[in-house]
């Protein structure tokens, strides 16, 4: 079942994946951002300009209203009623002359960036900064998928974001306080946040992209069915040694995967086991059929010439286990989650369990303990499930969540597992939110039970993020606690500071 509506989005700022595009009105949810929140430069503007549309969060010239850098109030001085009550996303929605500043004392880091065409998805690419980065500025490579008016103007986008500094109330303290704490002695630059970019030719609407575990490669769904692959080495290289050169040929997809037979579909995997370091992918489509493609030597590659069956709805996720390296899990419209064994000769699943009476949209497998899965679901519910319990259905047992939250009122457009804790986990929901989440807080534990006077708030929610329109969420696996969104408003890239 396709997730776009049939007619084209007519400006940048419009939906894009999930049934959910209808918003309340745009002129009722103008966020304005604090001067905190850095803005981006972008340092071949002469050569890009064309590229990415730079948010300029502090441009006192913006029709939105927003503040200066320097901490001046923006607009014609005039006195503003301000609000200081938790306010509740998904709860209320703005009124026309309300607008929504997010709290400064509650992230370490908060920067937005606009770009010219929506993304329905991204991924986060791997670099060579290391592991484990805590010390300020910090830095993070992406690659997008665009959804634009003419489907000749869209790309697939490589993009480098630096100079991300932490929020200024963190920037005036001792050095005792420094060394104590994550060694960010250099995050005393008043330097602005830097957007460089470089693109590559895509026919059409890219529906999901993911980036390899093993190299910079990329795959793409696309909305004609087909799936592209992409070498983004030279990209790669370019933004991280600047003047290197990048060849024509290399703006192109190296293959083009045609199994589908131009039947639309939004899920695409990588094996991340060190035995498909060459490149194995799985894709499903919206009439239920999943193909498994493997790279050979050369750079050809051969798909399964039948599809593994078994969902009677359109596959929204596939996930490959951390663990088992031909087992991957599916998730449907039918409301169902499958396993599957790649080898299987029956094309088969071996496992299935109903987890929602709606679509399953979304599904996450825990790399720190595998035998974990997180779903979102089309109702607004997501949760956790205990893969161990889903053999039971072979007996006719009822197998149920381990954890279930009915937090979100819209739905589930996208939810993943913290890179290395087991418990911590985000979630994206079409009700304009991005949430964090402890599943390890008790329910008894006294302090969960203050929720800052706003009802009907579970202890294990530990944050929410207003990002309007947001479709996927990524954590940053280089550096530790750092999250990136995408929605129609473009990107947000934060750091709280409760995880």
């Amino acid at each position: 079942m396709s997730k776009r509506p049939a007619d084209p989005p007519v400006s940048p700022g419009s939906g894009l994946k999930n049934r959910s595009r209808e918003t309340a009105d745009d002129d009722a949810d103008k966020t304005q951002y604090p001067p905190e929140m850095g803005e981006f430069e972008d340092n071949y503007e002469d050569e890009f300009e064309e590229e990415e549309e730079v948010l300029e969060a502090g441009d006192e010239d913006d029709e939105e209203g927003g503040a200066e850098i320097g901490g001046k109030s923006g607009g014609g001085g005039e006195s503003m009623e301000i609000d200081q009550q938790v306010y509740m996303p998904s709860r209320r929605v703005l009124g026309k002359d309300e607008i929504l500043e997010p709290d400064p004392t509650a992230y370490h880091m908060l920067h937005s960036m606009n770009v010219n065409w929506p993304c329905l998805s991204f991924d986060v690419l791997q670099d060579g900064l290391g592991d484990e980065r805590r010390a300020y500025p910090q830095t993070v490579y992406l690659v997008a998928g665009t959804q634009a008016v003419r489907a000749k103007d869209n790309e697939v986008t490589v993009m480098k974001l630096s100079g991300l500094q932490r929020m200024q109330q963190f920037n005036n303290r001792t050095a005792k306080e420094e060394d104590e704490d994550e060694d960010d002695d250099a995050s005393d630059t008043e330097d602005d946040p830097i957007l460089e970019s470089r693109s590559l030719q895509c026919p059409t609407t890219t529906n999901r992209i993911r980036a390899s575990p093993h190299a910079h490669h990329a795959a793409s769904m696309a909305e004609t069915g087909d799936v592209y692959i992409w070498d983004l080495s030279p990209h790669y290289r370019s933004l991280e040694s600047p003047g290197t050169a990048i060849p024509a040929s290399a703006n192109k997809p190296t293959a083009t995967l045609k199994m589908h037979k131009h039947v639309e579909g939004y899920a695409i995997d990588w094996s991340s086991n060190p035995r498909d370091v060459m490149g194995r992918i799985a894709t499903g489509d919206n009439s239920g059929k999943i193909f498994i493609s493997t790279r050979k030597e050369g750079g050809t590659w051969a798909t399964d010439s039948s599809p593994l069956k078994g969902h009677t709805g359109s596959i929204e996720e596939l996930q490959w286990s951390p663990n088992e390296r031909h087992v991957f899990a599916s998730a449907s419209s039918d409301g169902t989650v499958k396993i599957y064994d790649a080898r299987a000769q029956t094309k088969k699943h071996q496992l299935s369990v109903d987890v929602s009476s709606s679509d399953v949209n979304v599904a996450s497998w825990c790399r720190a303990v595998p035998h974990l899965l997180a779903t979102g679901a089309d109702d607004g519910v997501w949760g956790v499930w205990d893969l161990r319990t889903f053999p039971n259905t072979l007996k006719g047992e009822h197998v149920s969540a381990t954890a279930s939250f009915t937090f979100h009122q819209q739905p589930i457009t996208s939810v993943e597992f913290h890179p290395t804790e087991d418990s911590i986990v985000s979630v994206a929901s079409a009700d304009s939110t991005i949430t964090l989440w402890d599943l390890s807080v008790e329910l008894d534990d006294e302090e969960s039970k203050d929720t800052g006077g706003v009802e009907d708030v579970p202890p294990q929610l530990l944050f929410v993020h207003y990002h309007k329109d947001v479709k996927e969420v990524h954590w940053q696996k280089q550096a530790p606690g750092v999250v990136i969104g995408t929605g129609g408003d473009g990107f947000s890239v934060f750091k709280t500071i409760s995880v």
